[in-house]
């Protein structure tokens, strides 16, 4: 392993040494700092910042010798945020060391994205990686506006990117009662979806505003009844591999 690629240093807001919902079997989960979306449901709000005042960078090494430590019972790493993207330098060369290191070669290599990144982005770290686990919010460009202040453009580009790679390892729906839950939107996005991948495996994030901030107090959160409703609709659509959070 290059010495220079254990010195690139970033941002990382926090670890897990072990979970068991980030991905498959257990994983270790890195946090990067920074994401370019500032989206009203977020529960890690505090990643947001690319430049938090008073957090120190840290060299790919210090974090790789971390997952050592943890990696003879481990799955694989899932890589976070914030939004890793955002952090192109450190990302690559977190991956780069992973796969290199005797220690965490055999562990696989996830991404939890919101997919705004851009192709060449894409075309350098999927040698890397395992699979993304990608958010698609909405399909609808203008409420994806309301959710999160940005548009969907390159989120819709980098599922068909990935997908068209082999490389899409789950789509995160993240659904909010009355925003971008309505059967007509369920039904398009699921088509949508099985038009990229016939085996695409959804997870249904419900809303809840439990770690949300302030301003996303105001919205409802998913009853079960929503649930039930979002599994037929979904379902009767032609989803599958379907997991409803």
């Amino acid at each position: 392993m290059r010495e220079s690629t254990v010195q690139v240093k970033g941002l990382v807001a926090g670890t897990v040494p072990f979970s068991a919902v980030d991905g498959t079997g257990s994983r270790y989960v890195i946090f990067l700092q920074g994401c370019g979306f500032d989206c009203l449901t977020c529960h890690n709000p505090g990643t947001i910042p690319s430049q938090p005042r008073g957090m120190r960078q840290v060299s790919v090494g210090s974090v790789l010798d971390r997952v050592i430590e943890s990696a003879p019972f481990l799955t694989g790493v899932t890589i976070t945020g914030g939004e890793p993207t955002m952090q192109p330098e450190f990302l690559e060369a977190l991956l780069v060391a992973l796969a290199e290191h005797p220690a965490t070669a055999h562990l696989t290599r996830l991404l939890d994205s919101n997919g705004d990144a851009p192709a060449e982005l894409w075309d350098q770290l999927i040698p890397l990686i395992d699979g993304v686990m990608l958010d698609v919010k909405v399909l609808d460009p203008e409420r994806h506006f309301v959710l999160t202040g940005r548009g969907n453009r390159r989120v819709l580009a980098s599922a068909s990117r990935l997908a068209a790679k082999g490389v899409l390892h789950e789509v995160r729906l993240m659904l909010v009662p009355g925003i971008n839950d309505a059967d007509g939107e369920l039904t398009r996005t699921a088509h949508w979806l099985l038009s990229l991948d016939p085996q695409v495996r959804v997870r249904v994030n419900a809303y809840r505003r439990h770690g949300t901030r302030a301003c996303a107090r105001h919205l409802l959160e998913v009853t079960d009844a929503d649930r039930v409703r979002y599994r037929e609709v979904l379902t009767a659509a032609g989803l599958r591999n379907l997991t409803i959070g």
